[in-house]
């Protein structure tokens, strides 16, 4: 694909497809690993960047975006934090990539077996900023305790809540971006990343 095909605009429903079809090639061992030749390289410093999707996802090692997603240089719009929490400064990354940069879709991916998440359900004590970066997890966890769950149970539907409040937080948190989703002209996806198996899940 040339750097101009890749500019092409994409639904978001052509979006999801794509990083669906990745995570396929992905967990079958079958990856394409596009767009990293040299030429792809100066043509989209030449050009710009364009990316088709953006992606909220933690910052946790294990959760490579673009590897899992099989995608290359100037694919993903990447914006990566400890728990995938979305705050001023993750909204208005995306924010940007959606009205500056035009992508038709976010992805706010949670994974299994948070740290994040998990030292919250446990009530770890938790120094310096780290206690900020996870205030929006407390509630979370609180939701999910109201449910029922209990040990990992409660641990896997926090990490799901947590998408959601990440979700919430973007629409609360941005006027434009909750603009352009009532317009369609962008849409707002939650995924979890299987740490044991490399598997996207949507939700």
């Amino acid at each position: 694909m040339s750097h101009h095909d890749a500019l092409a605009i994409v639904t978001p429903e052509e979006a999801i497809e794509r990083l669906q079809q990745g995570n396929e090639r992905f967990l079958s061992g079958k990856t394409n690993h596009p767009h990293i030749a040299r030429k792809w390289l100066e043509e989209t410093c030449e050009e710009g960047q364009h990316p088709f999707a953006t992606v909220i996802a933690c910052s946790d090692s294990r959760v490579p975006v673009e590897e899992v997603f099989d995608q290359g240089v100037g694919d993903i719009f990447t914006i990566r934090v400890a728990g995938n929490v979305v705050h001023a400064d993750e909204t208005g990354s995306a924010e940007y990539s959606a009205a500056h940069l035009g992508t038709p879709l976010i992805v706010v991916m949670g994974h299994t077996k948070c740290g994040a998440v998990t030292a919250v359900v446990h009530k770890d004590k938790l120094e310096g900023n780290i206690h900020k970066l996870v205030h929006n997890i407390a509630s979370v966890v609180k939701r999910s305790r109201a449910k029922g769950f209990k040990g990992d149970a409660l641990i896997d539907d926090a990490i799901r809540e947590n998408v959601q409040e990440s979700i919430n937080g973007l629409l609360k948190g941005s006027t434009e971006i909750l603009r352009l989703v009532v317009e369609g002209k962008v849409k707002i996806v939650g995924a979890i990343y299987h740490l044991e198996n490399g598997r996207v899940e949507w939700i």
